[in-house]
């Protein structure tokens, strides 16, 4: 494992780069910042971090990923975690799995979201059919589905916003 180019400098948030890095480097870099901030903070409380954080981590993927964010009883960030990848215009996604997944981290609530490739986040009837069956499925073992959010290259769409949650 190599280390990163990234120093961070005496002054908090400023780094020094004393190597050339890429857009992925600085990419994941973000996304590590990001994930810092949010994390055991509430999550909900703070909706623009989630969506940049998501926005950073899967809106440039060429293929579709449904990913989620399990939380804890007080909306806090326990983990980020890629459930299902799929191809450039879709990705399988199975409500036994998320159930399994979010048992296993004991999360209490979750907020869900996927990538559209495209770069256009408009929701399509598929993903508020899972959105529904989603939210049904973690009911039944007592885990609330908070959001379920669309990312495009700039914008992100909540089911949550449309009533679809």
């Amino acid at each position: 494992m190599s280390m990163s180019p990234f120093q961070l400098m005496d002054n908090p948030g400023f780094y020094l780069v004393n190597e050339p890095v890429t857009n992925e480097d600085i990419l994941s870099k973000a996304t590590e910042i990001v994930l810092e901030q949010v994390k055991n903070k509430d999550v909900f409380t703070e909706p623009d971090k989630v969506r940049e954080f998501l926005k950073y981590k899967i809106s440039a993927l060429e293929h579709e990923v449904f990913v989620a964010l399990f939380l804890d009883n007080r909306n806090r960030l326990i983990l980020y975690k890629v459930l299902f990848r799929g191809t450039i215009d879709g990705a399988s996604v199975y409500p036994r799995e998320v159930v399994k997944e979010a048992l296993a981290y004991n999360a209490a609530a979750m907020i869900v979201a996927h990538n559209h490739p495209s770069g256009v986040a408009e929701s399509s009837h598929a993903d508020e059919h899972i959105t529904s069956r989603l939210k049904e499925a973690l009911g039944f073992v007592g885990i609330r589905l908070l959001d379920h959010l669309i990312i495009g290259c700039d914008e992100v769409v909540s089911l949550a916003e449309r009533g679809c949650v």
